[in-house]
């Protein structure tokens, strides 16, 4: 008897989400398919009910910003396989997806016969990183290192100061003290190896391209 697989598909774009199940089924035959369209509603997913076998994953969804949701997934649910399928198809993208913990990247442009592969290949317990959208560039893997080591938290404080925020707007909306804020942008700055909150954010802004 083939085994049942649990996937959550996380995605806020309702005919991508349904095309996605639809094609999930027909991969994987008895599949029990659960939906989130964004952070907040995954989240509360995997708490309402067992770990699933797979999380395919958005990127850019409310709740979500940029590696930020695939970053607090992989913090709380360390061992819960993550696939990120994603429109955003550039070489960079894939390797801070890869260098953030994800199992696997599918591009939103794949076919079918691409996709079903993907799947069966991950649930098969081997990761799936199309060759081709694949990055050798060691600056940037050195790049996408540092910005590994960064917390959940550390990372939203760093996506909030490029979005131009002060630190008391930042405490004000993650409702915690300036001392804490100014305590992340230390650890920041030490493990981005840079002096100030600009360096910061042109490193984000290069790591992103």
């Amino acid at each position: 008897m083939e085994p049942t697989y649990t996937i959550i598909i996380a995605d806020d774009h309702p005919l991508f989400r349904n095309a996605l199940f639809q094609s999930v089924h027909m991969a994987i035959s008895g599949a029990n398919l659960l939906e989130a369209d964004s952070l907040s509603s995954l989240l509360g997913l995997l708490e309402k009910s067992e770990e699933p076998d797979l999380i395919l994953l958005d990127l850019k969804m409310p709740g979500a910003n940029g590696m930020s949701g695939l970053i607090q997934l992989r913090a709380d649910h360390p061992d819960i396989p993550i696939v990120v399928i994603s429109a955003s198809e550039e070489a960079s993208i894939v390797s801070q997806v890869k260098m953030h913990g994800a199992f696997g990247f599918i591009p939103k442009s794949s076919d079918m016969k691409v996709l079903i592969g993907a799947l069966n290949q991950v649930l098969d317990g081997e990761p799936y990183f199309p060759i081709e959208l694949m990055s050798d560039d060691a600056t940037y893997s050195d790049l996408a290192e540092k910005i590994a080591t960064l917390t959940p938290q550390q990372y939203k404080v760093l996506g909030m100061l490029s979005d131009g925020l002060l630190n008391k707007q930042i405490a004000y909306d993650l409702n915690v003290s300036e001392a804490t804020i100014k305590a992340h942008m230390t650890a920041i700055f030490r493990k981005l190896g840079v002096k100030n909150r600009t360096q910061a954010v042109i490193l984000l802004n290069e790591a992103s391209e």
